[in-house]
């Protein structure tokens, strides 16, 4: 086995089987397979990867053509990374309900996210991606009918599964239902290759649409036309979208199914909490949800049973979610308590901050040069906004975030960085900075030749109007509409705590 690849896509799959020694019932084996080692963090990485390489193979997409599709978030990410490597611009349509994290990835990777509203649930959003793919000739992955998913995880998944309990066989498999390739993919060949092996399906106990019997309505092709009528929100993003996707269906009419087990999102969030905390192992709100059924299963097995549960995704998906509440950004009393235990190196010890920005000293003179191409680049009239910096100073951060706000141009002299590292020129120009104003302080701010100050200065200005008719005078475009408080763009850490 390697470990040297010639592009990313070569790394999804072959995700490890690990087993829980502190979570479970005594006598039974539960084991958890973790799809978050898939390059993207989730298990969607094989599906993207099995699509997109299927419509190549076949012709429907085309070299160039944008793909297009609707997701939760995982199935985009995944995309997100395939279309990166591969060349194809894509597009993701998506429920404003679904977390933040999910959303900033895919544009990250270089996707357009656009998002539905959330009262429109998962069918709205999928509803969007066919009439964008329509209007457009984008080509539409349609990751809840096509065959290819499954197909992926028949390729893929179900082979690591079989060989990892090569030895002393696998009693049951526990999985959730999001599109339904895992389910679909993985089941056939479980049934036919260890018919010993029983498949349990977990959906979310207030929106039991798979267990309630009643038939999702469908077009000929096998997407929907509405929401199943008993689906409810749930806590479980990626399961149970608002409809039983077609080859979720298609499972059910084969009768690979042995159990269908409602979960209960409380049990999800204590569970993924219990594996981070007792297990070390760090898995999202579904994971915590299998986590459940398969524990459920433990409960009632044969002593020596073998139970693996599928976990979807990594924890970092969650940030922003229900998962994470409770868990603060600063210190608890315990952990200050800890902090001052010791004499030293804490808050009650250290002096207030008595400045916005980041300080260090400057020494005497400057060499004519520098000096030169500071009045240079302060007299600009092509870039008049110049920004003095330090790449790591958080406060050149926040002055950097506002400008983006705003929509301001600017010019960044990063002084840290290697281009002023020559003969030291970015000490250089903070010597000029401190003769001219006398301020050794970092950021500073000028614009047409004017010196605005540091952050606080600059942020003030905004405040009052005053940098806004600065701007003006020299003729720098901004966006006018903005009115955002420029001290929201400070560090946290400076806010009282």
């Amino acid at each position: 086995m390697t470990n040297r690849f010639e592009n990313i896509l070569q790394t999804v799959g072959n995700t490890p089987i690990v087993r829980l020694n502190k979570i479970g019932p005594d006598g039974v084996n539960v084991f958890v397979k973790i799809e978050s080692f898939n390059p993207m963090g989730s298990v969607k990485d094989r599906l993207a990867l099995g699509v997109i390489t299927e419509a190549e193979e076949s012709g429907a997409l085309k070299p160039g053509q944008t793909v297009i599709e609707a997701t939760s978030g995982n199935t985009g990410i995944g995309l997100a990374m395939v279309c990166a490597q591969k060349g194809y611009p894509l597009v993701v349509t998506m429920a404003e309900s679904f977390s933040l994290e999910r959303r900033k990835m895919m544009r990250f990777l270089g996707a357009r996210v656009v998002l539905t509203p959330a009262a429109l649930k998962g069918s709205g959003m999928l509803a969007k991606a066919v009439e964008l793919a329509e209007e457009h000739g984008w080509f539409l992955v349609r990751q809840f009918e096509n065959e290819a998913n499954a197909n992926a995880h028949s390729r893929t998944t179900a082979p690591e599964i079989l060989a990892a309990f090569a030895d002393d066989g696998l009693d049951y498999w526990v999985t959730g239902f999001g599109t339904g390739g895992t389910l679909k993919g993985v089941s056939r060949v479980l049934k036919k290759e260890s018919p010993r092996t029983k498949v349990i399906v977990c959906e979310p106990d207030n929106s039991a649409i798979l267990g309630s019997g009643i038939p999702q309505h469908r077009e000929a092709d096998g997407s929907i036309t509405e929401s199943h009528p008993l689906f409810r929100p749930h806590l479980m993003q990626g399961w149970s979208p608002d409809f039983i996707p077609k080859l979720t269906e298609d499972v059910v009419e084969a009768k690979l199914i042995d159990d269908i087990l409602p979960i209960a999102g409380d049990d999800a969030l204590r569970l993924s909490k219990s594996l981070a905390r007792e297990e070390g192992i760090f898995a999202g709100i579904s994971g915590g949800a299998t986590l459940a059924g398969a524990l459920a299963v433990a409960e009632k097995a044969e002593p020596g049973s073998n139970v693996l549960c599928m976990l979807p995704d990594t924890g970092e998906r969650y940030l922003t979610t229900p998962l994470f509440d409770g868990i603060g950004d600063d210190m608890t009393e315990e952990e200050v308590e800890i902090s001052v235990s010791t004499p030293n190196y804490h808050f009650a010890s250290a002096p207030p901050p008595t400045a916005d920005e980041e300080e260090e000293e400057a020494e005497e003179g400057a060499p004519a040069e520098v000096v030169e191409f500071f009045d240079a680049a302060t007299g600009s009239t092509e870039e008049p906004v110049v920004l003095f910096a330090l790449e790591w100073c958080e406060f050149c951060w926040s002055v950097r975030k506002m400008f983006a706000e705003y929509e301001i141009p600017y010019r960044s002299i990063d002084l840290d960085s290697v281009a002023y590292q020559e003969n030291n020129k970015g000490g250089n120009i903070r010597k000029v900075i401190e003769q001219r104003t006398g301020l050794k302080t970092i950021p500073q701010i000028y614009v047409g030749g004017q010196h605005v100050g540091g952050a606080s200065e600059t942020f003030d200005a905004i405040k009052d109007g005053s940098f806004q008719e600065m701007l003006e005078k020299n003729n720098v475009a901004w966006n006018k509409s903005i009115d955002t408080d420029p001290y929201s763009f400070l560090p946290g850490w400076l806010h009282s705590r």
